[in-house]
């Protein structure tokens, strides 16, 4: 039950959209066990002066960030171990390299677990893991 917000340059967002919703959704079926009919996620584009993000700090060695930068905060309802989010953290950077020529520096990702208590999907109701989930 990941819901996704996904922070990408406005001048990008019409060209993008599609692709990475879909390299994004890829990436939760294949590497946190995500249902694909489960599929949240909201897109900000937001214009250069809306987004400071430092070009440099933790982008690699001889990287830098361009205007192209990403940002994925993904919020999850169950925790997934190390290897789980280093999978889909190489998943998408890859893809999104790949796909549309977005430098692997350029892509962010920040993962963050509730609890199922934490989510409402409808009607007011608490979700309830069904007896017999796991």
């Amino acid at each position: 039950m990941p819901f996704t917000r996904i922070s990408l340059p406005a001048h990008r967002a019409d060209a993008w959209q599609d692709a990475i919703s879909a390299i994004l959704q890829e990436a939760l079926v294949d590497h946190f066990s995500v249902p694909k009919e489960d599929c949240f996620q909201l897109f900000e584009p937001a214009g250069r002066r809306q987004r400071v993000i430092s070009p440099t700090y933790l982008a690699g060695e001889n990287d830098r960030r361009s205007d192209d930068f990403l940002l994925f905060h993904i919020t999850a309802g169950k925790p997934r171990n190390s290897y789980q989010k280093q999978q889909l953290f190489r998943h998408l950077a890859e893809k999104l390299h790949l796909t549309l020529g977005i430098s692997q520096a350029d892509v962010m990702v920040v993962v963050s677990f509730t609890r199922p208590e934490d989510w409402s999907f409808s009607y007011g109701e608490m979700f309830r893991i069904p007896q017999g989930a796991a």
